[in-house]
């Protein structure tokens, strides 16, 4: 009997499961998050879910990881300082192409190098701007390099990781690595991201490595990568940017696993976000143009899913204009009202209390702020740092702790890097005054959605008459986003062109009429065509409103709350190469390797000789992951042209995939 234990680790819950022989589940767990020590989370779940199914931890024969962490992250602009080093661009690409919005404020050097399409060096690398650069920028948790035509020779990325690691011994990510394709300023993206996620996901994989080893579990280690596959702990801690969508991916491979599902659209809720995919023909879908996640188009191969910034931790902003108001919901995660209070009951109720007796409503009613302890905080300002002394080990009120405008900036920016938490009222809290939910405080929650329902609106009317009535507002409205996005989806997945961008369609009003079904002069009727299987710990609380919404069968599976964990368990370890063979000149063809480009007289000499790279690349790096069984696919894509009669060989990239079972041990 083989044993796997998968795990996934969430923005408010990390989940545990048991499956026997891939076949069937024998227990799962629930455990909260822990952010200033993921382990402890990751403990409490998987000391839970052995003790359900009273089974020692000598019987795990695989662990597998999934992490929504990564995702989260770039959501919610969270993760390490950076520096970037552009080589052989412009000043004014960092603009151009988003890169200063990916760096958020962290430095970044342009400097001259890079290669030709050709793979020839066209201009020196500029050692000494880098050097110089180096030496004056300190705290910086990861750099990225990115060189122009690296994927056709990656020499100057090489030399400056080189550089880099020599002088400051931090994390290099080369873009190169990352990808095979062309678009230096994609790649350069992606490396920035996959850098400021390096501590984060570093810091979770080597916790809950101790902890597995804590509670005796000596099992490999597995990690899902973002299309679902596995990837060992060692390739994610080198390759994090991989782990982006690896919940959502695992929860994709879970909800086909649990429902064999040939076609639905899958909507996974959580803490944080909502992730919605489509499986078509038993497989989910895969992005050709690269995940994209918190506004970010990646070089990174990924299930596609559209991530919005809505789950039950979403921040509720009241609408004050029009005559009704009303709510919207995300996209950042604040913690839950009930949450903080049941972590800090006296300070949060003792100010709550206060805050009710007053006359007006506060700015700042409802919100605390606490610090996270572990999170490194190199790099900050003068006024993060008071905030910081002010807040200590406490939880604060916002009114107590912010004393001028200007702090607000200073609080955002320590939020952004994760330092700091900041409560608000949540659907989460609304389930509680509603009765759904009860695992934190819900008379901290009843007090927090009283004062925000006394919010005046256009009319001069308050917001609701009673807790209740704005809680119900608050779980509607977050019915009517899923729907909005489950539409969006759809739409955008359609077969045919409506000539109208999904998201308007989604809101159109035609599409509302329908969905209400109208009934004058025209019958409209509007539903969605196929089958939602809802995901997550709270879409049983949530999604029947939303099948009935779309006139839509919604599925809610058995293990719903822990379909994440089940997927990362049934996956299998998948690792891909590729790379490029080009022809510079009439007659010439030239491969394109890591060590440098070679020059062949024929094409499928040129071919041949990569795919074997490839080959072995691929297959190494997959039996160093632990896989036995090993299958191996290849695709070529030979691009020609036509001239003067005859066809000519214009460019080919190789893909070798490798992927078999995770090796499981003695049980």
């Amino acid at each position: 009997m083989a044993l796997a234990l998968g795990v996934d680790t969430g923005g408010t819950y990390t989940d545990a499961v048991l499956i026997r022989d891939e076949a069937e589940v024998i227990a799962s767990a629930k455990s909260l998050t822990t952010r200033a020590d993921l382990a402890i989370g990751v403990g409490k779940a998987i000391s839970a879910v052995l003790e359900q199914a009273a089974v020692g931890p000598e019987q795990i024969s695989m662990v597998s990881l999934s992490t929504t962490l990564a995702t989260n992250a770039l959501v919610e602009g969270q993760g390490g300082r950076v520096a970037l080093v552009y080589i052989g661009f412009k000043e004014g690409d960092l603009d151009r192409h988003g890169l200063r919005d990916a760096l958020k404020g962290d430095p970044a050097l342009v400097i001259a190098g890079g290669h030709s399409h050709a793979g020839g060096e066209a201009t020196p690398l500029d050692v000494a701007a880098l050097e110089a650069f180096l030496d004056t920028h300190k705290g910086i948790s990861g750099f990225a390099v990115a060189a122009q035509f690296a994927t056709r020779n990656p020499a100057h990325e090489l030399a400056a990781a080189r550089i880099i690691t020599e002088r400051t011994g931090a994390p290099v990510t080369c873009s190169h690595h990352l990808s095979a394709k062309l678009n230096g300023p994609k790649r350069a993206v992606t490396a920035v991201l996959n850098a400021r996620l390096i501590g984060m996901i570093d810091r979770l994989i080597g916790r809950a490595q101790d902890q597995l080893l804590a509670l005796g579990i000596t099992a490999p280690m597995m990690v899902v990568r973002g299309d679902g596959a596995l990837m060992s702990a060692e390739q994610a801690r080198e390759r994090p940017i991989e782990t982006i969508l690896s919940g959502p991916a695992a929860s994709i491979v879970g909800a086909s696993w649990l429902t064999g599902a040939e076609n639905a659209l899958v909507s996974d809720i959580g803490g944080t976000t909502t992730d919605i995919a489509l499986i078509r023909d038993g497989k989910p879908a895969i992005d050709p143009n690269g995940a994209q996640v918190g506004g970010f188009r990646t070089m990174v191969e990924a299930v596609a899913m559209r991530t919005h910034g809505l789950g039950g931790d979403s921040q509720v902003h009241v609408v004050t204009e029009g005559l009704g108001g009303g709510v919207v919901l995300g996209p950042r995660r604040v913690l839950p009202v009930s949450l903080i209070a049941a972590e800090a009951p006296d300070v949060v109720h003792a100010e709550l209390d206060k805050q009710l007796r007053a006359t007006t409503v506060g700015e700042h009613d409802t919100r605390f702020a606490r610090r996270v302890p572990g999170i490194h905080a190199e790099g900050l300002g003068a006024r993060e740092e008071v905030l910081l002394d002010r807040l200590g080990d406490q939880v604060l009120p916002l009114s107590d702790l912010l004393r001028t405008r200007m702090e607000n900036g200073a609080l955002t920016r320590l939020v952004d890097r994760g330092i700091v938490q900041v409560s608000g009222v949540t659907p989460s809290d609304a389930s509680h005054v509603l009765g759904r939910l009860d695992a934190w405080d819900a008379d901290a929650a009843r007090k927090a959605l009283e004062l925000v329902s006394r919010k005046r609106v256009g009319s001069g009317d308050v917001l609701a008459k009673t807790p209740e009535a704005l809680a119900q507002m608050i779980v509607d409205q977050l019915t009517e986003q899923t729907s909005l996005i489950l539409l969006e989806t759809a739409f955008a997945e359609e077969a045919g062109d409506f000539g109208i961008p999904s998201a308007d369609l989604a809101r159109h009003v035609l599409t509302r009429k329908g969905l209400a079904g109208h009934r004058g002069l025209l019958a409209l009727d509007a539903a969605l065509n196929v089958d939602v299987i809802g995901l997550g710990a709270s879409a049983p609380s949530y999604y029947p409103a939303v099948g009935e919404r779309l006139h839509c069968k919604m599925i809610l599976p058995e293990h719903t709350g822990v379909a994440n964990a089940i997927g990362a368990v049934v996956g299998r370890l998948t690792l891909r190469r590729a790379g490029t063979v080009t022809s510079p000149s009439e007659g010439k063809f030239r491969v394109h390797l890591e060590d440098g480009p070679q020059d062949f007289n024929d094409s499928e000499a040129a071919l041949t000789l990569l795919e074997s790279v490839l080959r072995s690349e691929a297959e190494g790096a997959v039996r160093d992951a632990g896989a036995e069984d090993i299958r191996v696919i290849v695709d070529r894509d030979i691009r020609t042209a036509r001239v003067e009669a005859q066809e000519v060989f214009v460019e080919a990239m190789i893909m070798v995939e490798a992927s078999g079972r995770p090796r499981v041990a003695a049980g």
